[in-house]
């Protein structure tokens, strides 16, 4: 028996809601805005036919937690086995263990929901999502939590595949989730978007994206493989990412680049200045997420002392 405690999956879902999600990772971007929480690229090794991944992260503020995460690539879809390692900050104690793959769509979730309710425009009801996997569910769950929607709108190609998303939705989450057959209205309607899919095509034309639009994209986003039109990004008025490090670290050329990779942020500045993210009502703001690392050791610090 070890003498700290291993949290899996199911511990995970047992304990958390995703008003806590948001809220613990909010406290990592204020840590990332206040210069205390250390964030390098993630690195991988190569480990047979695949990669075990690294990202590692240190909150050394009032969150107080410092650790890693690994993850394989073996497999295919989003359920991936990670682990997450959590150690005190400040005297190095090593407080536990979170395995399974919750933990990673749950900040990427969280860091959505912080995403779109720092960029969104503050009227915003109407929430759109394409792509109904696990990423999504998180997407739709945390920006719920951090943003009174009135409405969701779901479209994926798979007619089984989006219905059966809006019910599950439905029990987890206040606003209802209507699923249809065309993509177009998911984007025209939507005050606030979030593109969570494995497409390396754009998932919607351009011109359905109307002015004062929020638009997440957490799929593929290289200018070579990308969900979202290339051209979203250079009629986007504002755009953040999480980790510009990250940004920069990829071996790829990212869908930001040049004169729109110059004028990025960090989602971080713009909880510190709302002024760097969206200016005016009719701006179109787009959030890049890439994974700020430390956001999974904070999370799993904060599932950690639910069990404490």
């Amino acid at each position: 028996m070890t003498d700290f405690p291993v949290l899996t999956d199911a511990d995970v879902y047992s304990k958390f809601d995703y008003e806590r999600v948001v809220a613990a990772i909010r406290d990592a971007f204020t840590e990332r805005a206040a210069g205390t929480l250390e964030a390098p690229p993630r690195w991988h090794v190569d480990a047979g036919e695949g990669n075990l991944v690294f990202t590692a992260g240190a909150a050394t503020g009032p969150t107080n937690a410092a650790g890693f995460r690994v993850y394989e690539t073996h497999g295919t879809g989003d359920d991936h086995t990670e682990l997450v390692a959590v150690f005190d900050a400040a005297t190095g104690a090593f407080e536990g263990l979170v395995a399974g793959h919750a933990i990673g769509g749950l900040r990427t979730g969280g860091i959505g929901g912080v995403a779109i309710d720092a960029l969104a425009r503050s009227d915003a009801d109407t929430l759109g999502v394409l792509g109904t996997g696990f990423q999504a569910r998180a997407q739709v769950g945390a920006a719920c939590a951090a943003r009174a929607f009135d409405a969701v709108t779901v479209y994926s190609p798979t007619r089984e595949s989006r219905e059966s998303f809006a019910e599950t939705l439905d029990t987890e989450i206040e606003p209802p989730v209507r699923a249809v057959d065309d993509p177009e209205p998911v984007v025209s309607e939507a005050d606030a978007l979030v593109c969570a899919t494995n497409s390396e095509d754009p998932v919607f034309d351009p011109g359905w994206l109307t002015p004062g639009t929020h638009v997440t994209t957490i799929g593929p986003r290289f200018q070579d493989a990308h969900e979202l039109p290339l051209e979203v990004v250079d009629r986007a008025d504002a755009i953040a990412t999480d980790s510009l490090p990250q940004v920069d670290a990829y071996d790829r050329p990212y869908i930001a680049s040049g004169a729109d990779r110059e004028r990025m942020v960090e989602l971080a500045a713009v909880l510190e200045n709302p002024d760097c993210g969206r200016q005016h009502v009719d701006d179109i703001t787009l959030f890049c997420s890439v994974g700020l690392a430390g956001t999974e050791v904070v999370l799993g610090k904060r599932f950690l002392e639910r069990f404490a």
